[in-house]
């Protein structure tokens, strides 16, 4: 008997303050005593002006600039961050996947970053077509140490930031609204001059109002707006604005009305990237990013799997893969998300969630035993349609139950789809015996497999393998036909005349033997007569046989439900002779029922 360990939990205090006045019959929640009062409302922190939003009716049928973040945003909330080996592997990764523009640190901040970039700068290591983003604040002496980095890259974009709402203003910087803006403006106009200085390098700027969610519209307008005019953007060399949710504050609508307001109002609009770049506090930065490229977002920086501080930068995996699932191209490329996941694994040292979405090793499998009917339902009607359509099914449209895409897309294999527990169900033992061993089991039988299956899973606590079930399926219906009560030493069958047929046998019955023979219109009906004068009464109820694989040397097998004396019992036989294997599925149903007599 498995030993219990006694636990012992903190007492919560149950919330049991008065019911709300207004509280419909049906709810009977109380308020806890936990000091909600002490938060405001977005509403009541910043001027949120969108009135006459557009965006809920608009659909995203192009991605946006993708811009990973993980070398320096994700980076900086490592525990133990990235050093130089590992910084170019995912480098290297997040290239091979397609994306363009890729942030690779603030240079100015420690040695392992300004080194970094300086590697990148002599290695070769940046393709023709991919532009280097570095990060840095706005100070002259940073931005030196930045432009510094970037000696011999031949594309970059230099990030500026400084922190706008009011909070940060003045708790942190210590500076009014006008000084904030002058501290912006000196930064600006200062890091153009240096990029003046290298007048063969093709040096872009972006700008970033930090906790810009936060801070009052009119404000990030007026700085954006004097930093679009003092970089001076145009169609062909737009500056990008950035627009952070820093820390989220609100549900993913109010950002979506922030980013709307700002698409409407920038100054020089076609001049403009509008970016955003969504923390996930509230747990909707997918939700958030979404929103904003609804209403006018032109890029998004994020993290693969969502990497960054507190509760992560915006997941862009799961961003690309949204796209991917509603027929969009994502413009990159997750065909190994295994392959993806365990490079970000190395690099970054933090363990991707089982059940993350797409990338998750348990995202596309299901235990629960009526997602497994569906889904192998899904997938026999989808490889039917497909060979309908004369097209492989790889190729043909997707509509299976439970998965959103074909988990082949992204390089998973079907095996993982359909696993089995406790919680599993007849239709997904069924589709598993089916895809490993060529077991196409009568519906009327996975019932009865399902009870052993689900009370062996029950004793043992475990999963079981498709190979676990196999050997489960043969100990319990093909086993028993040479271990039992009645074995069959030797037979033969032989047909006597048109619709007759003769079955000999020598019975071993608790090991005495016996010599019976029996006669009817088939060799089974032939095989239960010459049971019956040994005193077996047996009935066959259903039959069913099939290959297992096709070819010449396929094996044959057969399954029989028999009523032997007054127990019901399946059986099934397994051979290359399909007669063979019908007599044996026979004799297994007979010897389980006569190992369950009393």
């Amino acid at each position: 008997m498995a030993s219990c360990e006694t636990t012992t939990f903190p007492t919560l205090r149950t919330p049991s303050g008065d019911l709300p006045a207004d509280a419909p019959g049906w709810n009977p929640q109380r308020p806890s005593a936990m000091p909600h009062h002490r938060y405001q409302p977005v509403h009541d922190r910043v001027a949120l002006p969108l009135v006459d939003r557009t965006w809920p009716s608009r659909r995203i049928e192009r991605p946006p600039l993708w811009v990973p973040v993980d070398l320096r945003d994700g980076n900086q909330a490592l525990a133990e961050p990235m050093d130089t080996a590992r910084k170019r592997r995912m480098f290297d990764l997040l290239v091979a996947m397609g994306f363009k523009e890729i942030e690779v640190g603030y240079p100015s901040a420690s040695r392992t970053d300004f080194d970094f970039v300086r590697h990148l700068a002599t290695s070769g290591a940046v393709p023709e077509d991919v532009t280097v983003s570095v990060f840095t604040a706005a100070r002259r002496d940073l931005i030196d140490r930045t432009i510094a980095s970037i000696e011999g890259l031949p594309r970059t974009v230099v990030h500026l930031y400084t922190a706008t709402a009011p909070t940060w203003r003045e708790v942190v910087l210590d500076r009014s609204r006008a000084e904030v803006h002058g501290l912006i403006e000196d930064a600006a106009t200062y890091l153009m001059r240096r990029a003046e200085e290298r007048p063969g390098a093709d040096i872009r700027f972006e700008f970033s109002p930090e906790v810009f969610n936060l801070t009052e519209p009119d404000f990030v307008l007026e700085v954006c707006n004097s930093v679009t005019e003092l970089w001076e953007a145009c169609p062909d060399r737009p500056v990008i604005h950035n627009l952070p949710a820093t820390v989220e504050v609100a549900t993913p609508n109010v950002y979506a009305d922030q980013i709307e307001y700002m698409d409407r109002h920038l100054a020089r609009r076609a001049s403009v990237i509008l970016s955003v770049h969504p923390h996930n506090d509230r747990g909707t930065g997918v939700a958030c990013a979404e929103l904003a490229v609804l209403a006018g977002a032109q890029r998004v920086e994020g993290c693969l799997f969502g990497n960054g501080e507190r509760t992560g930068n915006v997941d862009l995996v799961t961003l690309a893969l949204n796209l991917y699932a509603q027929g969009v191209n994502p413009m990159i490329d997750f065909s190994d998300i295994d392959a993806v996941r365990d490079v970000v694994e190395h690099c970054t040292r933090l363990p991707v969630h089982p059940r993350h979405p797409y990338g998750g090793a348990l995202v596309h499998t299901a235990f629960s035993g009526t997602h497994q009917d569906a889904i192998a339902k899904g997938m026999a009607q989808h490889a039917k349609q497909a060979a309908e359509q004369g097209v492989r099914a790889e190729e043909a449209a997707w509509a299976v139950p439970y998965l959103p895409i074909d988990p082949g897309d992204i390089g998973r294999t079907y095996e993982e789809v359909i696993r089995i527990n406790s919680q599993s169900g007849k239709g997904g033992i069924a589709h598993l015996l089916r895809t490993h061993h060529g077991l196409d089991l009568p519906k009327a039988m996975r019932p009865d497999f399902s009870r052993t299956v689900q009370e062996t899973s029950d004793a043992g606590g475990q999963e079981l393998s498709h190979k676990d079930l196999w050997e489960l399926f043969r100990t319990t219906y093909i086993a028993p036909a040479e271990d039992g009560p009645v074995k069959l030493v030797s037979w033969s069958t032989a047909e006597t005349g048109p619709g007759a047929h003769r079955f000999a046998c020598t019975l071993d019955l608790d090991g005495r033997e016996r010599h019976c023979q029996g006669s009817g219109n088939g060799p089974l009906s032939a095989l239960t007569d010459a049971l019956g004068t040994a005193g077996i009464a047996v009935d066959i109820l259903t039959y069913a046989e099939h290959a297992t694989t096709t070819g010449p040397g396929s094996h044959a097998i057969s399954y029989a439900e028999c009523r032997v004396r007054d127990t019901t019992c399946w059986g099934a036989g397994l051979d290359t002779s399909l007669l063979a294997a019908s007599v044996h599925a026979v004799m297994a149903a007979v010897n389980r029922a006569e190992r369950s007599r009393p």
